[in-house]
């Protein structure tokens, strides 16, 4: 045997192949990507424009069918209910995004599928009740529930858990997708290399970068309305921080509703509100709750205005996730007007403490490097 071959051998035997090392890398990855489940880096958003339409939807439906009397589509003897065309919506939906590759129809497929999830969630009170009783008092909390399990799941799925590099190469390549047969529009584009940026040195990244340069320019491309929607929404929360008195009127709006719904809850209990003491004790509860938050937020935000606003923002989401509930069961038109002030002032308070923390990171990284 020549020494070549006797090196070769022991190269073989001590050394990983790049078959190996990949196997390697594959095996560190969570089962979801070895799976080949990585999860879009756009999600978030589209699952935001779907809650945001089912939540319009049944707003909108409510409000249209108390104004014209709820009328019977189908005469005296069928009975053509909203659930049947929200069915026939998100079975729209599903056989679009089943059909078309790529990025550029889930905006389509999440206002479709909201609109759609929207008009089946309206008639729950006729699934859950004998009688089919559409007016059946807790259903607006029932729906309220559904949308917050959904929102949570959401956030489990993307909220806490960091993309792993892969997943952020993963939708680069998705984006590719669509330019390859379509072009990129400069939009798309500084999507995707962005996407490359922040998925950093992993294999096949120089491969997706000589793809994206290659892919042609085209203005042209299909309306992202939920896209441009969260654009704007973005844009003015921020506008509207950078007015020093903003976000402090948010806080005390915070504040207030906490105050007003433990008042609430108390006059409900000593009168006897014709509700479940379950409603009435939850609603005290989770009021107080979101009290102690704004009041922790309060006394930290002199410290620490990011972490004064971080408890803010808990105060709204114990509000959001749990108060509201209890207020839909109690008054369902009442608890719409509060949760369009929760939102808004969830916007703000988020807006307010991620401005905090950017200037934190810039005055660190301005300490550093002096």
């Amino acid at each position: 045997m020549t020494r070549e071959a006797a090196d070769g051998g022991k190269a073989a035997v001590g050394a990983p192949t790049d078959g190996s090392a990949r196997s390697a890398a594959l095996a560190g990855r969570a089962l979801l990507l070895r799976l080949g489940l990585p999860r879009d880096p756009a999600a978030p958003r589209h699952l935001a424009a779907f809650l945001v339409a089912t939540v319009a939807t049944v707003l909108l439906t409510r409000g249209a069918l108390a104004a014209t009397g709820y009328p019977q589509v189908g005469g005296a003897t069928l009975h053509i209910a909203h659930v049947l065309w929200g069915g026939l919506l998100l079975a729209v939906a599903v056989v679009l995004l089943l059909s078309y590759a790529g990025p550029v129809v889930r905006p389509v497929g999440a206002l479709l599928g909201g609109i759609g999830f929207g008009l089946f969630v309206d008639e729950i009170g006729k699934f859950v009740t004998a009688d089919n009783d559409y007016f059946y008092e807790p259903t607006a909390s029932l729906i309220y529930v559904v949308v917050v399990l959904l929102v949570l799941l959401a956030e489990a799925l993307h909220g806490r858990r960091e993309r792993d590099p892969v997943e952020l190469l993963a939708g680069a390549v998705d984006h590719a997708v669509s330019g390859v047969t379509g072009g990129f529009s400069p939009r798309a584009r500084r999507q995707a290399r962005a996407l490359v940026r922040a998925a950093g040195d992993q294999r096949g990244t120089a491969e997706v970068r000589a793809l994206l340069r290659v892919v042609e320019d085209d203005h042209e491309e299909l309306p992202d309305i939920t896209g441009a929607v969260a654009r704007w929404v973005v844009r003015c929360t921020y506008r509207l921080v950078r007015e020093r008195w903003v976000p402090w009127a948010a806080v005390v709006v915070l504040t207030g509703a906490g105050v007003a719904t433990v008042g609430r809850g108390m006059v409900a209990w000593l009168q006897g509100a014709d509700v479940p003491g379950w409603v009435v004790t939850g609603m005290l509860l989770s009021g107080a709750g979101s009290l102690a938050c704004a009041v922790v937020g309060l006394v930290v935000v002199r410290r620490s205005r990011e972490s004064g606003f971080a408890w803010f923002r808990r105060a709204v989401l114990v509000s959001l996730l749990l108060t509201q509930i209890f207020l839909f069961r109690l008054d369902q038109w009442a608890a719409v007007t509060g949760l369009v002030v929760d939102l808004v002032v969830l916007a703000v308070v988020a807006a307010e403490a991620e401005v905090a923390r950017s200037r934190r990171t810039e005055g660190e990284g301005a300490s550093t490097t002096t």
